[in-house]
């Protein structure tokens, strides 16, 4: 069993002031820095994958795409990303998208 959770943005490490309206701002989106919490299925327990700076703006160390997440869950799946493949609109598409994307290894038991 492979348990998947987070989301694709993160937030602003910074409040904003004030919005459009005048009211009190919140913390805008940032998917320079975001949380996933994977556990089981082929996962490394009590791993830590990556870094935001000092200010938890942006990833730093160990910076990866969303798409290599998704193929790493198709990989702890037993799925080959790199397989599952369509052609449409004249591209190549991909689970992970059009672009290349690896499995991170970093995370893997």
């Amino acid at each position: 069993t492979l348990v998947v959770w987070g989301g694709e943005f993160g937030r602003m490490p910074v409040s904003e002031t004030f919005n459009t309206g005048g009211k009190p701002g919140g913390r805008d989106h940032n998917p320079k820095g975001f949380t996933y919490w994977l556990a089981g299925g082929g996962v490394k327990g009590g791993t830590s994958y990556g870094e935001t700076d000092e200010l938890g703006e942006g990833a730093v160390v160990n910076r990866c795409h969303l798409r290599d997440l998704h193929a790493t869950v198709l990989h702890l799946m037993g799925l080959d990303p790199t397989r599952l493949t369509y052609f449409y609109g004249g591209l190549n598409n991909k689970l992970t998208g059009v672009l290349d994307s690896e499995v991170i290894r970093g995370i893997l038991a």
